[in-house]
């Protein structure tokens, strides 16, 4: 997949284009939410601009994590939503137990394989996130987007954007022993972030053309015209 995906020639398009794309699916692995994804997005952005006023690149952030959710698209393969949506956790090493339906892992040939079933498996502590490869989905595309097409996000941004999803770190504190320092200050803004992704789903509808302006102002500050996808 990161092979395929990685190359960057699916199209090209700005931020707001891919948002308008994404308002054409509701994600089927949210309990919360019967509405398209940009009333999610501007939904979590905005309360983090309520609380976070000074953090332009969070409420940035906010808006644009879920954006790799276009690889449900026709033109983007149509992948089913297992493999874009729902938690993402780290192969090589041994399945942590907090993993999401845990026991359906011994059916994986990795779960029976020494190399990878140990609690370091092919890594070694604290060697950073960067080294660890985790599975597919929308949180590793949009992260490749953005620093493929050269973003200025800070890098608690990015990490945001590539780990939230990743609930058995965050919600659990599993995985731990492979985070370097870096990591563990990114997590800090993750734990932030994600109390904003949970918890600001509601039916209050936001008036898309009142905030716009705002966001295009950050899209033209963080991110080039258009972006290769």
């Amino acid at each position: 997949m990161r092979a395929e995906y990685g190359r960057l020639d699916r199209t090209e398009m700005g931020i707001w284009e891919c948002i308008e794309l994404l308002n054409e699916f509701i994600d089927d692995s949210d309990p919360d939410l019967d509405m398209p994804q940009i009333e999610h997005l501007l939904q979590t952005a905005e309360a983090i601009r309520k609380d976070y006023p000074h953090q332009d690149w969070l409420h940035l952030t906010g808006l644009i994590h879920d954006l790799g959710k276009v690889l449900l698209h026709p033109s983007f393969g149509e992948l089913p939503q297992w493999a874009v949506v729902g938690d993402t956790f780290p192969v090589g090493c041994a399945y942590d137990e907090c993993n999401v339906h845990f026991k359906y892992f011994n059916e994986n040939p990795d779960y029976h394989n020494p190399k990878f079933n140990t609690k370091l498996g092919v890594y070694s502590e604290g060697c950073g996130l960067e080294k660890v490869l985790m599975s597919w989905g929308h949180d590793d595309y949009m992260y490749l987007v953005a620093k493929e097409n050269k973003t200025t996000l800070p890098s608690a941004g990015l990490f945001i954007i590539r780990y939230h999803s990743f609930y058995p770190l965050h919600k659990h504190g599993a995985y731990t022993h492979l985070m370097n320092d870096e990591d563990k200050e990114n997590l800090k803004w993750l734990h932030v972030f994600n109390k904003y992704d949970l918890y600001s789903k509601s039916n209050v509808r936001i008036d898309v053309e009142k905030v716009k302006p705002y966001y295009m102002s950050l899209i033209d500050k963080y991110f080039p015209a258009k972006l290769r996808w």
